[in-house]
């Protein structure tokens, strides 16, 4: 069964068009994963869909009947004076209204025209049942609890759940927005990644949600691990066009791949049997010419109709432009950091006790963990930012350190790229813009200040200028959180090649398994180590618990 279709479907947002003619189909059973680069159209069609948006004349969107749906865009709007839980437990507005219902409905089975009446009271009790039935199915007097435990579970910390949503860090709203979402359970579920910003419990959480949510599910992730776990189909939009797969996002690549190299080979043979068509054309209106023969003119005008009538194909795009990253490094000290009986408490709790740890030249480690427990403490204190209360930290001598911040805070928001470009590496105006191109920014867009940009150009910006600073040890704090799947792969093998060290913060499973070869853990204020990537770490853990 159909829940949402988009036909013959154009949008122009300003004088931009972002899809012509585009159609698609969406079942009610489907777990979709739509991907695309950024800037692709992938938000502008979510908004098409909940109809916040409006085709072109000549297209439409149609919703079956009785379908609901969802919308989780990437800043959700929320009351800012609301707490987290108060503001969750308002996610589905129902509730409040059968209660009302149920209060207004007790009062008149106290009525003596309703209690006299038998007839009154058989259909008074009735309707009280029925909102009774729907309480309990929206969880009723453990609503409360449900909501609570929602929170917790997507990595909302206990302490802050009765916080106000102003004092919150954006990737927490967005997990109260998703929360009263779930809650609300509208029959299409339209999520514009959810997961930015959820630790690994919280993602494996959100897996679980999906995989059991009785509806429809369009999920916007970058998250190629996620995709696998979750999704049945995959839909890409790319240069205006959407592509849909029945799979998973790594079958999905190995099908394009294979489609995209049988497209090429028929594009091939028809281009060769354009040619031939042409030189006869070619040769038959010259033979016309030069016999005075209307036969050859005729056969010539033949061949050219039957040419204008041919369903000509594109040529297919196989190789398209990603930023060239490339992150050198240099040799540097064979020890290139050494934490010595490290400690460092927030209030009554201590995060780290008595750390000890190497990192050597060539390393390549990840560090992940829940949210709250020390990750990024650890790095602020590497990076002098934050001072232990006992122990010590030793860089290398021949250590240059370079940092990626997550939430883009080394980023002075009020220059343009250009002038930021040229500081950090100390060249020309001409030569700024060009290193820029490298990096897809037009010069237009380097004339533009930093806090004008996206979040995933920030974060292409931010690689930029950790190119220029020559670090041979990078300290990187959730650096693929805002870049897309092709952005995300080039930095996988820019650090791949990248003569140095590497500790990464990550929550992106299939970026671990492609880039580190140990893993760090923090538990009990203690740093473990376990050889290998997140499947490895994933797989001993569970061998750990016997499941």
């Amino acid at each position: 069964m159909i829940s949402l279709s988009i036909s013959n479907a154009s949008l122009i947002l300003g004088a931009k068009a972002i899809f012509r003619k585009l159609n698609w189909e969406i079942q009610h059973d489907q777990r979709i994963g739509l991907i695309g680069p950024n800037g692709a159209g992938k938000s502008s069609l979510l908004k098409l869909l909940t109809g916040e948006y409006s085709p072109e004349p000549g297209g439409a969107v149609v919703r079956a009947r009785g379908v609901s749906v969802g919308y989780l865009s990437q800043q959700p709007e929320l009351d800012m004076s609301q707490t987290a839980l108060s503001s969750a437990l308002e996610g589905n507005p129902r509730l409040a209204q059968i209660l009302a219902e149920l209060e207004t409905v007790e009062s008149r089975l106290g009525l003596p025209a309703v209690y006299e009446n038998p007839h009154t009271l058989e259909r008074t009790l009735a309707i009280h049942e029925k909102l009774l039935e729907e309480y309990a199915a929206l969880g009723g007097d453990g609503y409360p609890t449900r909501v609570r435990q929602l929170l917790l579970g997507l990595g909302l910390p206990e302490g802050d759940l009765d916080k106000p949503l102003s004092v919150l860090s954006g990737g927490q709203k967005k997990l109260v927005g998703l929360a009263r979402l779930l809650l609300l359970g509208p029959s299409v579920l339209l999520l514009d990644e959810p997961d930015n910003h959820l630790d690994l419990p919280g993602k494996t959480y959100l897996e679980k949600l999906i995989r059991e949510y009785p509806g429809v599910v369009v999920i916007v992730s970058h998250d190629r691990y996620l995709l696998d776990a979750v999704v049945t189909h995959i839909a890409e939009i790319e240069d205006g066009k959407i592509s849909t797969f029945t799979g998973d996002y790594s079958s999905y690549m190995l099908d394009k791949e294979e489609r995209l190299a049988r497209q090429e080979e028929l594009f091939h043979v028809q281009q060769r049997e354009i040619g031939r068509i042409e030189a006869s054309i070619k040769r038959l209106a010259l033979w016309g010419r030069i016999y005075d023969n209307e036969k050859f003119a005729a056969r010539a005008k033949a061949m050219q109709n039957r040419l204008d009538k041919m369903d000509k194909m594109d040529k297919p795009i196989t190789e398209r432009r990603r930023m060239d990253l490339k992150l050198s490094g240099w040799r540097g000290s064979n020890k290139v950091l050494e934490l010595i009986g490290l400690q460092k408490s927030f209030g009554p709790r201590r995060i780290l006790d008595g750390v000890e740890e190497t990192l050597w030249h060539g390393e390549r480690i990840g560090l992940i963990g829940p949210n709250g427990s020390g990750k990024s403490v650890l790095l602020r204190l590497i990076l002098g930012k934050e001072m232990p209360e006992a122990g010590e930290i030793r860089i290398g001598p021949s250590v240059k350190v370079g940092y990626y911040a997550q939430e883009h805070e080394t980023l002075d928001f009020n220059q343009t790229l250009i002038d930021a470009v040229r500081y950090a590496g100390n060249m020309s105006e001409s030569r700024a813009v060009a290193f820029l191109l490298g990096y897809l920014f037009s010069y237009q867009q380097g004339q533009q200040k930093i806090g004008e940009l996206s979040g995933g150009e920030r974060s292409r910006l931010q690689l930029a200028l950790l190119v220029l600073s020559g670090a041979n040890f990078l300290l990187l704090d959730e650096p693929t959180n805002n870049l897309d799947i092709a952005s995300a792969e080039v930095l996988e093998n820019a650090l791949s090649e990248f003569v140095g060290t590497v500790l990464v913060i990550s929550h992106d499973r299939y970026f671990l398994d492609r880039t580190v070869d140990r893993i760090l853990t923090i538990e009990d204020g203690q740093l473990i180590g376990h050889l290998g990537g997140y499947s490895d770490y994933l797989a001993g853990q569970q061998n750990q618990t016997g499941k």
